[in-house]
């Protein structure tokens, strides 16, 4: 007797969730670690969700770490969903982790958007904590070799990017590298994709400087590398997302690689992002393929851009409510120093999808 469609299907989704094929970013699960899980000793390694057992090994030689890599996996869930905040898919379902829907389990282009960041995030989080001397492991970073410029001068604390990388990149390609877990293309896929975030970390390295002088007059700058934010990452992980490259693994020589599907045959460019999987509309709600949908999605009425109530609401329509909004208002500045304000109510108008 054969199976019926349905049933079929529901083995499928059930079987994708359990063979652990998203491993690579079940990590981002720390972002619901307990303030109370003090983690100042080994066997705290075993408490944290999301790991596989090359990270709690890594856990447990780099214990000072986790505070920052914690750190790390609530940063992405914040960057994800600001970034997605006016797109259909909102990055929503990263919430989830570590039991993630199919828009993260396949090889989606919004798969590799939070690869992506995640990577970046990570070594972004432990560069950041070698600065403020929050890790014993490292300090600043070197100054560089070049000079500076003129009435500028080298010092503060740089982001010690290169131990960020290094660290960063060995916990959170461990679970690519463990034999059992999913295809080779998806592990290239991912691999691919958590170096492309690295490396628009990477670009984000710029001078930051500050002034000295008499009543500020900035006669010498002092100056030292820095990174962006990371809202500043992921928004230029998030133009490549838009432009991400569909690929296929096939044979280019003698070993398989990921090559773009509709373009002549060429390697992968080292800055774009790549996917396996074509992602679906996210206008319904169909957990199936990972889909929230996008009913009571709050639209922009005005808007010609992916927020607009027309893409929005996938041209379903949209309902109108009104919205009381307490502001302040008639604020006044007082000599010295304080600023005095009145609390203004308004009515704004707000539309959701049908």
């Amino acid at each position: 007797m054969r199976a019926r469609p349905q049933v079929c299907e529901a083995l499928l989704f059930a079987l994708a969730l359990q063979t652990g094929v998203c491993y690579g970013i079940k990590w981002l699960a720390l972002s619901k670690t307990p303030a109370a899980l003090a983690l100042n000793q080994t066997q705290h390694c075993k408490q944290l969700e999301g790991l596989v057992s090359a990270q709690v090994q890594l856990c447990r030689s780099n214990l000072e770490l986790m505070h920052t890599i914690v750190h790390a996996a609530r940063e992405v869930m914040k960057a994800c969903r600001r970034a997605f905040a006016d797109m259909r898919w909102n990055c929503s379902s990263i919430e989830l982790a570590p039991n993630y829907l199919l828009d993260l389990e396949r090889g989606t282009r919004e798969s590799a958007f939070v690869y992506a960041l995640s990577a970046a995030a990570i070594s972004h989080a432990i560069a950041r904590a070698c600065t403020s001397g929050d890790l014993p492991g490292c300090s600043c970073g070197p100054v560089p070799g070049e000079p500076p410029g003129p009435g500028n001068r080298w010092g503060g604390c740089a982001d010690n990017l290169s131990y960020g990388l290094l660290m960063g990149a060995k916990f959170s390609d461990a679970p690519m590298k463990v034999k059992k877990t999913g295809s080779q293309a998806n592990k290239l896929m991912r691999l691919h994709n958590s170096e492309v975030g690295r490396q628009a970390l990477r670009a984000s390295l710029e001078m930051k400087c500050k002034c000295h002088g008499v009543s500020g007059s900035c006669s010498i700058r002092t100056c030292w590398k820095g990174l962006q934010e990371l809202r500043d990452v992921a928004t230029d992980l998030k133009t490549r997302y838009l432009s991400a490259t569909k690929v296929v693994h096939r044979p280019m020589g003698t070993r398989k690689h990921l090559v773009p599907k509709d373009l002549d045959i060429r390697p992968v460019k080292d800055s774009e992002l790549v996917y396996l999987q074509s992602s679906p509309d996210f206008c319904m709600k169909n957990e199936k393929v990972g889909s929230h949908g996008t009913q009571d999605r709050q639209c922009n009425k005005t808007s010609h851009g992916s927020d607009s109530c027309d893409l929005m609401c996938c041209g379903r329509g949209y309902n109108p409510y009104t919205d009381r909004v307490v502001e302040r208002c008639h604020c006044k500045y007082h000599w010295c120093c304080y600023v005095t304000c009145r609390r203004c109510e308004r009515t704004v108008e707000r539309y959701v999808c049908k």
